[in-house]
């Protein structure tokens, strides 16, 4: 979206509702822009006043008479609605509104904001906010906000949807002395979002890392196509709040409960390449590596420590995140056993004891460096007698410089004695660590990012065949005529064979002589299920008898399922009780759906059976993303399912062909039927050739 330079690189900036006064945020914005450093025209716009901070002031944006292409807003939120009609009889293109009492405060105020989206839409302009903190860009220079301070200038982009975390982190980065190419303060998102400016900063050659405070995604589909392509050139680090599962506290079937409110933002970030982190630090540590270290070739680590503890944590930190421990080839040992004290560690991690001063840091970290088997480098320092941190600083810094297409990362375990260690490191694009944990998972973060961009796309996507949608909108059609939300299992038993997706065989007896007669229809032994829509689990309440092998045992089997129902449930409504024939024994996994507001259907698989929610084994993938063999055999490998399916303890390997057809074709009929809210086929009997769904769970709604 490269039409938002008037928003970073205006020509002319309007200040409406300017102030003389320093008590007023348009006395801050006007002088924040001025002291920035702004090269264009500014127009301070304020009927009370001549001249304002030396600048001629003006009553109305529309008495400036020469273009304007960005107005800050900041008056009284009964104005701004009239002001912002002025800017676009002005020809403005960009507003940034910073004034509050819009959506957030209640109806009155979501009115106004409507009111302001319509005359944006009429004159063509885009909208910063409402409610906003503002936007910076340290390379125009320009501050158009009313934070307190401008960043040094850098290559990382700050998006926030809080204003409290923007300018806080603003303080934050002065202390750290960490540069940044722009800031910007989402607020209410009625227009412009995170989206719109994560567009903008993947296109900024000044932006090298996007980072995103975020508590709300506006537009999931857009978000995964403008992601997908943005994080191919970089990276996009993502901190999600709001991660309560109470949404899913009403879900009726196992995948509703699974899901959560979370899971789709999961499932979303993976697929289109965003990294995703659980807190500030972390952000911002993932910030610092990747503004200023290259991406790795893999993800062997080496590390060069003088002390063995850390190092151990160390050690055990690559392990958890799932990075590999360099093995130094024999000349690399030889080299190490030949040059240091006997007493050091020549293995990985290298332990060079705590005599080492920095000669002895540059000759272990030039050695494993020069190995084509290290990937990264991990540096740890603890302050000791003989200890030279500004000296090893230096090494470490003109090291990194030398093998400039390896990762180097410090770890200078200490306060005040390492201090001006630690400052010379971070201002010369070292990222330094107090702990080893961070480093690991900072360098973890960046191996991520560089499997996703070197990952190749799905060679093509899936042609189903054998599918009847006029069967299942049939089938929909008239269960929501009945009234009913719920299919019945014969009715479930019926979609699943429309889309190609192989069910056992289940008929509807209203009586114990069509049971008997259907039993000899599909052939024994077969199973007997009650047939209700307020039943989700049917055996807690006795609605579930298997392996039935005679017409007498059918009618026994039917008296007593009644007989049980009626007692524990005697107001559900019951229409007969399905017939199901039995299949053989195989792996027992589930294959589900449930529809996130924002993304769309979210597929689970998993182990199945009683196992589900017990267990957990389950991953999740947007219906979007499986039309493709690929990602759909991605999805079971990262279960430990996958162990059972390939064959466990001497047992055959499952049909994982007939597993993966499985999944696409769910996938394909939740996204032709936005019908279909929530959907649980569990369990599918994998066996080793072919997969039976063998309970089916279809939950609908009416689309308006």
């Amino acid at each position: 979206m490269k039409e938002l330079n008037y928003m970073f690189n205006p020509k002319q900036v309007a200040v409406i509702g300017a102030s003389r006064s320093p008590q007023k945020i348009g006395h801050a914005i006007l002088e924040n822009i001025i002291n920035s450093g702004f090269k264009g025209e500014i127009y301070p716009v304020n009927p009370k006043e001549e001249e304002i901070s030396g600048l001629k002031s003006f009553c109305s944006v529309k008495d400036i008479g020469k273009p304007v292409e960005l107005a800050v807003i900041s008056v009284p939120a009964a104005h701004v609605v009239k002001v912002a009609e002025e800017c676009g009889e002005a020809g403005v293109k960009g507003l940034i509104v910073i004034t509050a009492g819009f959506k957030e405060i209640g109806s009155e105020g979501l009115k106004q904001e409507r009111r302001l989206i319509e005359i944006c839409q009429e004159y063509d302009m885009r909208m910063l906010g409402p409610n906003c903190v503002g936007l910076m860009d340290t390379h125009t220079p320009v501050n158009a906000s009313f934070a307190n301070g401008f960043p040094d200038e850098g290559n990382i982009t700050f998006i926030s949807q809080s204003g409290a975390m923007l300018v806080s982190i603003l303080d934050w980065s002065f202390e750290m002395g960490m540069g940044f190419s722009r800031f910007i303060s989402l607020g209410n998102k009625a227009d412009l979002n995170e989206i719109d400016f994560i567009e903008s900063c993947a296109a900024d050659p000044q932006t090298k890392v996007i980072l995103c405070y975020v508590e709300d995604i506006a537009d999931g589909n857009r978000f995964i196509e403008v992601c997908k392509k943005a994080s191919k050139s970089k990276p996009i680090i993502i901190l999600k709040s709001g991660t309560s599962t109470a949404g899913a506290q009403a879900a009726s079937s196992h995948t509703g409960a699974l899901a959560g409110s979370d899971r789709a933002y999961e499932a979303a970030f993976k697929q289109c390449g965003v990294l995703r982190v659980e807190s500030m630090n972390e952000l911002f540590d993932l910030a610092r590596a990747f503004s200023t270290q290259p991406l790795p070739h893999n993800s062997r680590v080496a590390i060069v420590t003088n002390a063995g503890g850390p190092a151990i944590l160390t050690t055990d930190a690559v392990e958890k995140y799932d990075l590999r421990m360099s093995r130094f080839k024999k000349d690399t040992v030889d080299k190490l056993r030949k040059n240091l004290p006997d007493e050091a560690n020549i293995y990985n991690p290298v332990d060079i004891i705590g005599d080492a001063m920095n000669d002895r840091y540059h000759f272990a970290l030039k050695t494993v460096l020069e190995d084509n088997n290290v990937d990264c480098a991990l540096v740890l320092l603890c302050p000791a007698a003989l200890t030279e941190p500004e000296k090893t600083a230096e090494t470490i810094v003109k090291l990194s410089k030398d093998f400039a297409e390896k990762p180097v990362m410090s770890v200078y375990m200490g306060g005040k004695t390492l201090a001006e260690g630690k400052k010379y490191l971070t201002d010369n694009g070292i990222p330094d660590f107090t702990f080893p944990e961070p480093s690991v998972r900072s360098l973890q973060g960046m191996v991520r990012y560089a499997d996703y961009i070197a990952e190749k796309p799905p060679v093509k996507k899936v042609k189903l065949t054998g599918i009847n949608e006029d069967s299942v909108r049939r089938i929909i059609n008239h269960v929501l005529k009945d009234k009913r939300v719920v299919l019945l299992g014969h009715e479930a038993s019926e979609v699943m064979t429309a889309y190609g997706i192989p069910a056992s065989r289940s008929l509807l007896a209203t009586s114990e002589d069509e049971a008997a007669k259907i039993g000899t229809e599909i052939g024994f032994p077969v199973a007997l299920k009650i047939s209700s829509p307020k039943i989700a689990h049917k055996t807690d309440v006795g609605g579930v008898e298997i392996g039935i092998y005679s017409e007498k045992e059918i009618r026994n089997a039917y008296r007593r399922i009644m007989e049980k129902v009626t007692y524990y449930l005697p107001d559900a409504p019951i229409h007969g009780i399905e017939v199901q024939n039995m299949v053989d024994d195989g792996v027992e996994i589930i294959i589900g759906m449930s529809r996130d507001i924002q993304f769309g259907p979210l597929i689970v698989f998993g182990l199945g059976g009683i196992y589900v929610n017990l267990m957990e084994d389950v991953t999740f993938r947007l219906a979007s993303a499986l039309d493709n063999v690929e990602e759909a055999k991605k999805m079971i490998t990262e279960t430990k399912a996958y162990t059972l399916l390939k064959g466990y303890r001497g047992k055959k390997q499952a049909d994982m062909n007939a597993l993966t057809d499985a999944i696409l074709r769910t996938a394909r009929l939740v996204s032709d039927f936005s019908e279909i809210t929530e959907m649980d086929i569990n369990p599918v009997r994998v066996h080793h050739q072919g997969a039976t769904a063998l309970d089916i769970k279809i939950t609908i709604e009416k689309k308006e």
